[in-house]
């Protein structure tokens, strides 16, 4: 039998109190039943115990530690504030039909419309995280992302490269707007996003302000503003600050060491306080990671999906992905297609590192195993890098087999390796 949950995180942001109530009940019911798994919860957060019989306040403060609260009044007045947005639409009052709403992808436009906001929504999709990102000029740039993005995603060249294009178009005339919303989270993808539309920059349009989250109290896995309801948006709205010049010098400072043939200044910037823009030193760490390891050759998420299948062989691509998404993944950031398009490569190399089966099936429900190869790199006995590992990019940094490239040490440190 499985221990009860008595705390019940959600994925949406939005927490019930009446539910939690009946949880911190039961909770108490079984303290003083001495249920074990009741009393593991009471020593995680309270390690010396309690001198006396517990209590329904003692329950109540306990479930708010387990959902991420420093007491059960900060719980509360949590779920009073966003019920309280979304009470009160008027709460967007100034959201003017002039301001402009700027994101990596479209998973809050509605979202937005139903909690009531007034602006205009634009999305900048480029998936920065993946393929060639490399110091050229703009015209050549285009064309080169819009071809790998083609490739990678199945999609019609000529429909990729107008997508480029006008989602470029956005950042050119972005100073001239009047006010600018930019709305990321914490990971690689949401990151990157932000940098390079702080870097497009030649100066602040009148009102440019940020949105950003790393985590909402009470949800479980925060995987991405997508997530949150309409209510929950609403209550992030007060929540936003205004960027000025040292968001703009810090993000032009990051967007070439993250665009540049060597990793060095990259990985020195990712270890900085950042303080301009706070989570970006993170999220440049993580993405350093994807660089190959000098243990293995491997990225962390090629690493990360070799090891799920180990462990468990046969999965499907759905499944490898929810794995890494729900349990592997620091700092999740990748769509299933783009977890598809990372492990192309290492399935249709001359030397694969896993094999897909019943290729007749929609992709997500194809098993993956790995090869005997695959088992030899993952163990650290042979390097992906000396096999026919297709060429790939991580920012400005380009990695090819057989040649010398940049590496990580085990302090996630770059070397050149010969």
């Amino acid at each position: 039998m499985s221990a009860p949950r008595y705390a019940t995180p959600c994925t949406d942001g939005r927490i019930n109190l009446e539910q939690q109530r009946k949880r911190a009940r039961e909770l108490l019911r079984d303290l003083l039943r001495n249920v074990p798994a009741a009393h593991a919860i009471l020593l995680q957060h309270l390690p010396a115990g309690l001198q006396r019989p517990p209590r329904l306040a003692d329950a109540q403060w306990l479930i708010a530690r387990e959902l991420g609260f420093a007491s059960w009044p900060k719980l509360k007045a949590h779920v009073d504030a966003i019920d309280f947005a979304a009470r009160h639409p008027g709460f967007a009052a100034d959201d003017e039909a002039a301001c402009l709403h700027l994101r990596c992808g479209n998973d809050i436009a509605h979202s937005l419309e139903l909690a009531g906001f007034r602006g205009e929504f634009r999305m900048f999709a480029d998936p920065l995280v993946m393929g060639p990102v490399p110091d050229v000029a703009l015209a050549d740039y285009l064309p080169l992302r819009a071809d790998f993005i083609s490739r990678s995603f199945d999609i019609p060249p000529a429909d990729s490269l107008g997508r480029m294009r006008e989602e470029y178009a956005v950042l050119d005339g972005l100073a001239e707007r009047p006010r600018v919303v930019l709305w990321c989270e914490a990971d690689a993808y949401d990151q990157l996003f932000l940098i390079r539309v702080l870097a497009s920059l030649e100066r602040l349009p009148a009102r440019l302000e940020l949105i950003e989250v790393d985590g909402v109290p009470g949800v479980g896995r925060f995987i991405g503003i997508g997530q949150l309801a309409p209510d929950v948006l609403a209550w992030l709205w007060p929540q936003r600050r205004a960027l000025g010049d040292n968001a703009l010098h810090l993000a032009r400072r990051a967007w070439a060491a993250y665009c540049n043939p060597s990793p060095r200044d990259w990985a020195e910037l990712a270890r900085q306080p950042t303080p301009a823009l706070p989570l970006l030193g993170t999220a440049l760490l993580r993405q350093l990671q994807e660089l190959p390891s000098l243990r293995d050759g491997l990225s962390l998420t090629e690493r990360l999906a070799l090891q799920i299948l180990r462990d468990s062989e046969g999965l499907t691509f759905g499944q490898v992905f929810a794995e890494l998404m729900t349990r592997r993944e620091p700092l999740p950031y990748l769509g299933d297609l783009m977890l598809h398009a990372l492990l192309r490569p290492l399935i249709d190399s001359p030397t694969p590192l896993l094999h897909e089966r019943d290729a007749h099936l929609p992709w997500p429900q194809r098993p993956l195993e790995l090869t005997g190869l695959g088992r030899q790199v993952q163990g650290g006995e042979r390097y992906w890098l000396d096999q026919a590992a297709p060429e790939r990019w991580v920012g400005g940094v380009r990695l090819r087999a057989g040649q010398s490239h940049w590496a990580l040490d085990d302090d996630l440190r770059p070397v050149w390796k010969d």
